[in-house]
């Protein structure tokens, strides 16, 4: 069962940012279904790797377009990708010298972080995009 299933309420009405959060999505659930069916070490590594620079990819996605349109609430978002990148950064190099390993603590937040982010910061950006014509 998935951890995170995504719906039209996580939907920022922008094709390319929605394929991106619902690929962000499907990389959180299977590092998730990894971790419960106890998969090695290396493979849950190079799931949390890939999602790690996936991450930076949509992120500037979305960093482009705020540069392009002007989105005054810019700076606040920026700081969320910043801490998320942080945070992310820190778990694996962690993880991947055996100092922690992946718990339901690190999931609960990957996926809180992710939806809280999408439903709540995203959602800021959303209407704004529309009114510039992107869709």
């Amino acid at each position: 069962m998935a951890l995170i299933k995504w719906d039209s309420s996580m939907s920022v009405n922008v094709a390319e940012i929605d394929r991106q959060h619902q690929k962000l999505i499907d990389m959180i659930n299977e590092l998730d279904d990894g971790m419960r069916q106890g998969k090695g070490k290396d493979k849950l590594a190079s799931i949390i790797g890939g999602l790690a620079s996936y991450a930076q990819v949509h992120f500037r996605t979305e960093e482009k377009y705020f540069q392009q349109f002007g989105y005054a609430e810019a700076p606040a978002h920026l700081r969320e990708h910043e801490d998320f990148t942080r945070k992310v950064s820190d778990f694996k190099a962690k993880f991947d010298s055996g100092k922690i390993g992946l718990s339901l603590e690190v999931m609960s937040f990957l996926s809180s972080w992710l939806q809280n982010h999408i439903k709540n910061s995203d959602m800021k950006y959303a209407g704004f995009f529309k009114e510039k014509g992107l869709s």
